[in-house]
């Protein structure tokens, strides 16, 4: 197994340079790391596993987590999962700092900088999709503090892994579920969150892509309502007096309980079916009633996991993560198998 002697030797550098190297600590000029990573490659070297736990108790690491959806329940079970991961990091010294934010860029960019300024050495996020967003990732990345996207991505950035589901996939489901469980001519209306979270528009567009093949299933319309139940409601009922026509609904966001209840304030409970994300207990004891009729769950608490666990083993042993997507299982839930 090569060693970090081999590697200075054959580079033509001292072992602190190498060190600095495969553990992003430290300038080094560009072309010597490279050369240094290209020997590192070649010789196929690999950590000492306890050096790592040994050095990763001295660096004191603190990973940073900003999430959107500040009163979205969905990411009650995201937070479960970052906090049972940072419960077991904390025996090797590592903090992890968490702030959420609302669907607001500026106030991502302001939770980003508030982590960065208490030092943190690695940032899992759920992006604004904006490109202030893209470049203050791309910034991190410059100095060496990695990030990995969760739950919703941003396109063109530098973060060095996603995870999350493949929600174009996801809307495809939706419509494929859509076409499964509903008769006759079929107008839909769309009901989905910030225009600026990849996700949502993602499902829209895998959601298009199937039903454009369907000649029984229409687009009424589409709205928005922030993830916000209160403001779900007032969108839901406007949407359904506008469109008597709809007898579907799709929920590509939060917002799902606020929605609903528009529906049974309208008295078309028995008349409409919808289709949602996620498995939060409103959502639950919809299906259970037969209001909903099934919705897409995403690994929550794997979502809140896994990026710091990608965060950790990058920052300890200098490895890239095996997968630049690493998406999470598609779980389809109805009546019959909550």
């Amino acid at each position: 197994m090569a060693t970090i002697k081999e590697i200075a030797a054959l580079a033509g550098v001292s072992r602190g340079t190498v060190d600095r190297v495969l553990n992003h600590r430290g300038a080094v000029n560009p072309k010597t790391a490279e050369k240094i990573l290209e020997i590192a490659q070649a010789l196929d070297y690999k950590p000492n596993r306890a050096g790592i736990v040994l050095a990763a108790q001295k660096r004191k690491l603190k990973l940073g987590v900003v999430l959107l959806g500040k009163g979205n329940p969905f990411y009650e079970e995201v937070l479960r999962g970052i906090s049972e991961k940072a419960a077991e990091l904390e025996s090797y010294n590592c903090t992890v700092l968490i702030r959420q934010t609302d669907y607001d860029r500026e106030e991502q960019l302001a939770a980003i900088d508030e982590l960065t300024a208490e030092g943190v050495n690695g940032l899992a996020l759920s992006p604004y999709n904006d490109n202030a967003v893209r470049r203050k990732i791309n910034a991190l990345y410059e100095q060496h503090i990695p990030v990995v996207t969760l739950n919703t991505d941003i396109e063109a950035s530098r973060r060095i892994a996603y995870v999350g589901c493949n929600y174009y996939r996801s809307g495809q489901t939706a419509a494929g579920l859509m076409r499964l469980m509903t008769t006759g001519q079929v107008y839909t209306g769309i009901i989905s969150g910030s225009g600026n979270v990849l996700c949502h528009t993602e499902r829209i567009a895998g959601f298009r892509d199937v039903i454009k093949d369907c000649e029984n299933i229409h687009i009424s319309a589409t709205v928005t309502n922030q993830d916000d139940d209160f403001e779900s409601y007032e969108m839901t009922s406007r949407l359904l007096k506008a469109h008597p026509e709809i007898n579907a609904l799709y929920f590509t966001a939060g917002g799902v309980y606020g929605g609903c209840r528009a529906v049974i304030a309208s008295g078309r409970q028995y008349d409409i079916k919808i289709f949602t994300y996620d498995m939060v207990e409103t959502t639950k004891e919809l299906i259970k009633k037969g209001l909903i009729a099934a919705t897409i769950c995403q690994q929550p608490l794997l979502q809140g996991s896994k990026p710091l666990d990608i965060l950790f083993a990058h920052l300890t042993t200098g490895e890239s993560p095996q997968a630049e997507y690493n998406y999470v299982d598609i779980d389809i839930r109805i009546r019959e198998n909550l």
